[in-house]
């Protein structure tokens, strides 16, 4: 057999072309990494140059303006981080002769002042508590009786509502509306010695509206009803409510406005809460908003107090007040939603 000489300079040639083409790619990258580098250091020099009135959105380019924002943001945590420090610094090295620590600024504490704030000292308040229609709940002389309904033909959602709003508050009892006017329901109501009657209203089969109406002389309140959530829905809840009195927190209720809805609130339930029991009813004012929370607490210690959320929650918002019990055509109203002109300032609240 013959064999051919094959020479080895095709396996050279081979190899030299390879490492050819390495050094050619590692000048490509080398290269692009020069040019980011490039545009990073513009990029900088441009944001330090920029003038005092340049905004981020003249930057047509999608890409090139988040960037810019980015860094923007970053530097000014950096800034306020690099304060924050050297605030903290001072105020080491000063130690008791350091300045108290500033306030921030929020909406509930840049509130515009408004006449009808109440004065616990106040005679006159005084007085109207002790004459008002709630004033028999709060002596002891009356006990609540809560008859709840709803609209017509309700959905389970607000069914289930009432149910629970049922075992939150004492002596309730839950009647279906049966295509009954109102008008009609607040007689019967009265002469069953019901002293508040409560409509829960829906939409799309969620509860959006509440009608608290005092029996037999009024007043009556209608409110929005938000953010419903039931037992259920509800992650970490505690056990069923029991039968106890639960006590009762009002928070922020500090107009002659807000008073009187606070006031109408607490004469919901008996007025000799049952300890035992540890559950608390919350209404805590804030903005206007009414946010309704049921608790059951602890004491695990001497300081640490634990707390267990057993539902439902809810927001309301105060549509309107009205004087007597419901009366649609009518009736004279103490106080109505506007919202155009009340709501213009953001810093005034009505409760």
């Amino acid at each position: 057999m013959d064999f051919t000489e094959v020479s080895s300079s095709r396996g050279t040639d081979f190899k030299k072309k390879k490492a050819k083409k390495k050094n050619v790619n590692e000048e490509s990258i080398g290269e692009c990494c020069e040019v980011k580098q490039e545009m990073e250091k513009s990029d900088a020099a441009e944001a330090t140059a920029l003038p005092p009135t340049f905004s981020v959105s003249e930057i047509k380019n999608k890409q090139r303006r988040h960037l810019m924002f980015m860094k923007l943001k970053q530097e000014k945590r950096k800034q306020k981080m690099q304060l924050k420090r050297k605030k903290k610094k001072e105020r080491e090295a000063l130690g008791d002769k350091a300045p108290p620590k500033e306030v921030p600024k929020t909406i509930e504490n840049q509130r515009v002042y408004d006449e009808t704030t109440v004065d616990p000292a106040d005679e006159e308040v005084a007085f109207d508590e002790g004459t008002d229609e709630f004033s028999a709940y709060f002596h002891g002389l009356t006990n609540p009786k809560v008859l709840i309904t709803t609209s017509d033909r309700p959905r389970g959602r607000t069914v289930k509502f009432c149910n629970q709003l049922a075992s939150v508050i004492p002596n309730a009892h839950v009647f279906y509306r049966r295509g009954l006017a109102l008008k009609r329901i607040i007689p019967q109501c009265i002469s069953r010695d019901f002293t508040y009657l409560m409509v829960i209203n829906e939409d799309r089969k969620v509860p959006n509206g509440m009608v608290l109406c005092h029996l037999p002389e009024g007043p009556t309140a209608h409110f929005k009803v938000s953010n419903v959530r039931l037992r259920k829905e509800m992650k970490r809840r505690g056990k069923e409510p029991t039968d106890h009195y639960p006590e009762v927190i009002l928070n922020n209720f500090t107009t002659r406005l807000g008073h009187s809805i606070g006031r109408m609130f607490a004469a919901l339930f008996p007025q000799n809460p049952q300890f035992l029991g540890r559950q608390v009813a919350t209404f805590h004012n804030q903005r206007d908003f009414v946010f309704f929370r049921f608790h059951r607490y602890i004491f695990k210690n001497e300081k640490k107090v634990g707390i267990q959320e057993l539902g439902p929650r809810f927001t309301l918002k105060l549509r309107s007040l009205q004087k007597g019990t419901f009366d649609s055509k009518y009736g004279e109203y103490e106080w109505v939603l506007k919202r155009h002109e009340m709501d213009a300032c953001r810093r005034k609240f009505q409760l």
